[in-house]
């Protein structure tokens, strides 16, 4: 990226300069991109006026004396309202009387906006243009009634006498009235007229027309203070007194309530609710219990209930017998409430130093010398941390049992609590007392910051001890706390942005001197801007993320609208971030109760990295003992700016986990001042991604040469051991006595395998085929369904394909149901072959003799009919008996047990290995496999042909059009073939086999264990999210000419967390959100789009919300458990 990165585009640029002066005037259009005639202009000046015109004449009557100010304020209101309801009613008028025949708008692409003609002052478009009405009929009334409220409420404020009185100057009052009422006009023409687009837009679709309320309800609010502030404040007064005194007159009572309630609000109710309906309905649904994701919930049951009850138990007893037997003292420092400061001054100075010692940087400053070094293997860290898991279980004590009780002591004690007559006793205790459980680490802070206060000002005429009960003490000082920490977060924030404009030479642009010398020479403005942001807790905004800052508007912590994880942009990468979740959630709940995480609090962001995977992590809520997260995962395909702050991640990770050996203790952290602070890392249960080049073994002479053998070998072990699974649900258990029969029941043997005719498919119709078609059948239909009833056997029943493959070029009219109940010597070719080289079949072959076996029990492991029809010449019948591997046949053999028989001949698996005609089937079965992907050529096949064989990609050939005809039978061979090619780079990797068994071996864990295929397969994604040990696959590329091999392992491995600047994550989604929904700046190479290695804005871009950001994964609201 250049200096010279455009922050708008050209089009752009003249698309805010039309929009910006709209939203500061509310809704007018004075700039178009297309030729209006001049009373277009006039109109919309003339309804900008108009509140205006009837607050000047409601003024003028006032000035008069004719009327009195509130009915000065009701005649002008009842104008407006007047004036708006005949507005919108011209509106419905002008769309009834063009709904026969509307005009199509055409969209352009020029200027982003509908483009009307205009054919009078008063015509339907220039209605329809001017106002384009409401969307329902109850805003229509509703917002007309407050536009007149408003212009009533704007005469009143507004007239001069009552301004004259306030300021005692006519030249401040002419410009507050002039001012004012400019104000109210864009109010009302923003609410009647026509709504522009907001700076604040929070989302991109505006359903319910609230937007059109925003500017009126600010001059409200403004208005309302200066009329009803004393009633309000008199109210609420009266009614927290009425409360606090009436309903619980009882200063034990309501210690009680404060505390019962208190404990109750900061339990996560929504899963304990969730957890009591799922026991309720639990015996409809036991089998639909277990999900993928259940380990993500709270699971809630009677332990859990216990241990609340138990808590809430304690916890009330205490309140009740302190507050009743020691809380009627007052404050000293022998008192009960200053021991029970000092002890939590104690566990606070405890618990820090407990938090602390879990990370790799104390305070993010100075390396920690107590976490382990140089930790690279799960073992060697776990071994390390065992220490500090010890020390992480005390702290977790501490803050869930110890502290809690400790607090609820030191507000049980306080004296404010034995005369309940005040409203703010009852606020602020109430809010300490669930603080207590919901946020327990500040709220001790918060404590130990007043206790402290009191035992060093004991002075009771001081107005902090005088003026101010405890509770509301507690609850200034954690504002104050809250804002002071967002401070620090957004003045870091600021100044990241504003030296790294200069120090990093990507962003250093032709105004970056200008800006930073007036950020200098303004530096207070620049401190009152960051104030004024953390005091109204809104994101501080870097507008295009440079350094010109702004106070951004009040959002949710989360920043954005709905339910987390709602969307994402789900990829063929999605499918690792959807494994891994469940085991990070584990991993993160661990580093949570250990305090490794620091302190994490609703609207924390922290970042796991481990190889190319990026997880963005969101704490959305926290109470006692749980806390709910999202977890993002961004995208795989790394971009030159992906790859630009992945490297920085990378580098920061490293120099903080990898690179201990040789460093200082307290040595400095050498990133201190990056938004990202590496905290600690977590074993996860997850892939890891090997990938090699596999030049010198695919390309490989020696190798190639026995891949063929070693393909006829793993094929017969896959045929043999399909058939023996299939034999399984063959045998039924009253067939018990078939060896004593010799021979088994008809229907699931044929008696003799009738002759295969070889090539039946592929030949044109016969006299057999033809004598059962009458006059009424369709040419292009198949046979009459009696004779493949007829013929159908139940052996073949269930045999269905995973895929059907279609040759290139065909067009096929079969439907796979049907081909699955037709039997090969009753198959009609149906494909057309368009583009095919003819293939000469010679005369049809005989039909071969009938096969009797030898043994009885050789049926069971019969290969199918149909896979038996190969168009294969004699000669290489005789060639493949010949290449056929008898001893491995006889040791697979050898390897079954037929357990599932109940009786069975102590010889059987001899007379199965004598049994030839046996033998011979599966020689035949081979070779149609053979033949299909290696064809009639002998040579050693070219690495281009493995792997065009590996993917399933061979070119057209008799033997793979046959082969393609069998689905099951094709995708056997292909999984053999992929099996052999495995095999092929572990012997050369590892060294050849050295006999049967261990070849067995192999076999065996390439089924168990691994999946061996392509990353583009359904079954890829499916092997990943079943968790299967290894996946492997081959690649390409072309550019380079090398061939590639991928191996996916699953293991646990170290995951590193660092924790992120919220405010800096928080200040550039709003920067986004101002950018895409209000400038509409959506160009792809915008600036600030770009890699900041400093400040992460492309990754923190990506971790957005859709449609802003592109996250590829987003989970729901996970629930941990942090008991």
């Amino acid at each position: 990226m250049g200096p010279d990165v455009p922050l708008l585009n050209d089009y752009k640029q003249e698309f805010f300069l039309k929009r910006f002066p709209q939203t500061v005037l509310g809704g007018p259009r004075f700039k178009l991109g297309y030729c209006a005639p001049p009373y277009i202009y006039v109109n919309q000046i003339i309804l900008f006026l108009t509140p205006w015109l009837w607050g000047g004449v409601g003024t003028l009557l006032y000035q008069l004396g004719v009327m009195k100010d509130f009915c000065t304020a009701g005649l002008s209101g009842g104008l407006m309202f007047v004036t708006a309801l005949a507005l919108q009613m011209t509106n419905l008028y002008a769309k009834q009387k063009t709904e026969t025949v509307e005009r199509m708008q055409i969209q352009n692409t020029l200027t982003d906006e509908d483009e009307f003609e205009f054919s009078s002052c008063v015509g339907s478009e220039t209605v329809k243009f001017i106002i384009p009405g409401k969307k329902y009929i109850i805003n229509t009334l509703f917002h007309s009634l407050l536009a007149g409220v408003l212009c009533g409420l704007g005469t009143w404020y507004l007239l001069p006498n009552r301004i004259t009185l306030l300021y005692s100057n006519i030249g401040g009052t002419v410009v507050i009235f002039v001012f004012g009422w400019v104000t109210i006009c864009i109010g009302e023409y923003s609410l009647i007229i026509n709504t522009a687009t907001e700076t604040a837009t929070f989302q991109a679709l505006d359903t319910y027309e609230i937007t059109a309320l925003m500017r009126p309800f600010y001059i409200f609010v403004f208005i309302a203070v200066d009329l009803a502030h004393r009633l309000l404040v008199m109210f609420l007064i009266s009614a927290g007194t009425a409360i606090a005194s009436y309903f619980i007159p009882s200063p034990l009572g309501v210690i009680l309530f404060m505390t019962g309630l208190g404990f109750i609000l900061s339990l996560n109710l929504s899963e304990i609710g969730f957890a009591f309906k799922h026991t309720m309905i639990s015996h409809l649904a036991s089998s639909n219990s277990k999900n993928a994701h259940r380990g993500l919930r709270m699971q809630f049951g009677w332990r859990e209930f216990i241990f609340y009850m138990t808590v809430l138990t304690f916890a009330l007893t205490e309140a009740s017998l302190l507050h009743q037997f020691a809380g009627s003292s007052s404050f000293s420092q022998a008192s009960p409430q200053a021991i029970a400061s000092y002890i939590l001054i104690l566990l606070l100075v405890i618990m820090w130093i407990l938090r602390e010692i879990q990370r790799v940087y104390l305070f993010g400053v100075f390396r920690n010398p107590f976490y382990p070094k140089d930790v690279r293997t799960v073992a060697v860290f776990m071994e390390k941390q065992r220490r500090l898991m010890k020390v992480g279980v005390v702290r977790r004590i501490l803050l869930t049992l110890v502290s809690p009780f400790a607090m609820i002591a030191f507000l049980s004690l306080d004296h404010s609590l034995q005369n309940l007559h005040s409203v703010s006793v009852s606020i602020g205790f109430t809010r300490m007392f669930r603080m207590v459980w919901q946020n327990t680490e500040n709220a001790l802070l918060d404590i130990v910051v007043v206790s402290a206060a009191q035992m060093l000002v004991i002075n009771p005429d001081l107005w902090w001890n005088r003026s101010l009960d405890t509770g509301i003490k507690l609850l200034l000082v954690g504002l104050l706390r809250d804002r002071l920490f967002q401070f620090l977060s957004k003045l870091h924030f600021a100044i990241a942005i504003l030296l790294t404009s200069w120090t990093e030479k990507k962003q250093r642009r032709r105004s970056s001197a200008a800006l930073i010398a007036l950020n200098v020479a303004f530096f207070p403005v620049l401190l009152a801007l960051v104030a004024v942001s953390a005091l109204l807790s809104s994101p501080l905004l870097p507008l295009f993320t440079l350094p010109v800052f702004l106070v951004g508007f009040p959002r949710p912590l989360r920043s954005w609208p709905g339910p987390a994880g709602g969307t994402a942009c789900v990829c063929p990468d999605t499918v690792y971030y959807r494994q891994l979740v469940p085991s990070l959630a584990a991993a993160l709940q661990s580093a949570l109760v250990a305090g490794g995480l620091g302190l994490s609090l609703p609207g924390s962001h922290y970042l796991c990295r481990f190889q190319d995977r990026l997880m963005w992590i969101l704490v959305l809520e926290k109470g006692f003992t749980y806390c709910g997260v999202n977890i993002k995962g961004l995208e795989l395909q790394e971009t030159s700016c992906h790859t630009a702050e992945a490297h920085r991640v990378d580098e920061i990770f490293e120099m903080a986990f990898e690179h201990q050996e040789h460093t200082r203790i307290l040595s400095p952290n050498p990133h201190f001042g990056h938004i990202l602070t590496p905290c600690t890392v977590v074993p996860v249960r997850l892939y890891s991604d090997a990938r090699n080049v596999l030049s010198g073994i695919i390309d490989s002479h020696e190798n190639l040469k026995h891949l063929k053998d070693d393909f006829v070998k793993v094929l017969v072990w896959m045929l043999v051991q399909y058939c023996y699974k299939k034999s399984k649900t063959w045998e039924s258990p009253g067939s018990a006595n078939k060896s004593e029969q010799g021979s088994f029941p008809e229907n699931q043997h044929s008696g003799a395998v009738k002759g295969s005719r070889a090539v039946r498919e592929e030949d044109s119709f016969s006299a057999d085929t033809v004598e059962d078609w009458t006059d009424d059948s369709d040419i292009f239909d198949f046979e009459p369904s009696s004779r493949t009833r007829d013929r159908k056997e139940p052996g073949q029943l269930g045999l269905t394909p995973k895929v059907h493959l279609s040759i290139p070029g065909s067009i096929e009219t079969q439907s796979q149901d049907f081909l699955q109940e037709m039997s090969p010597e009753d198959k009609l070719n149906r494909a057309v072959v368009l583009g095919l080289p003819a293939v000469d079949k010679g005369k049809q072959p005989e039909v071969l003799p009938p096969v009797e076996f030898s043994c009885s029990y050789s049926e069971l492991l019969s290969i199918p009919e149909e896979w038996r029809t190969a168009p294969v010449p004699s000669s290489k019948v005789s060639e493949m008996r010949q290449r056929f591997p008898e001893e491995w046949y006889h040791f697979v053999l050898s390897q079954l047990d037929f357990f599932h028989l109940k009786e069975k001949p102590s010889s059987l698996l001899t007379d199965l290995m004598k049994d030839k005609a046996l033998k011979d089937l599966y020689i035949h079965g081979v070779l149609s496999c053979f033949f299909g992907l290696f064809g009639l050529d002998n040579a050693v096949p070219a690495p281009r042909h493995v792997f065009r064989a590996y993917t399933g990609g061979i070119p057209w050939s008799a033997g793979l059009d046959w082969l393609t005809g069998k689905p099951e039978l094709f995708q056997l061979a292909l999984k053999a073939f992929r099996y052999t090619f495995k095999l092929m780079l572990d012997k050369a990797s590892l060294g050849p086999v050295e006999n049967f068994k261990e070849l067995v071996n192999y076999l065996e864990e390439y089924e168990s264990d691994w999946y061996i295929g392509l990353v583009s397969d359904l079954e890829w994604q499916q092997a990943v999210l079943q968790e299967k040990p290894y996946l492997f696959s081959l690649g390409h590329d072309p550019s380079m000419g090398i061939y590639t091999g991928r191996v996916l392992t699953l293991q646990e491995l170290l995951v590193q967390v660092g924790k992120l600047n919220a405010e800096a994550v928080r200040g550039q989604w709003a920067n986004l959100s101002w950018e895409l929904l209000y400038a509409t700046n959506d160009d792809e190479e915008r600036y600030s789009i770009q890699a900041h290695p400093a400040l992460l804005r492309n990754l923190t871009v990506q971790a957005a919300d859709p449609p802003l950001g592109y996250p590829v994964y987003s989970s729901q609201l996970l629930q941990l458990p942090l008991f």
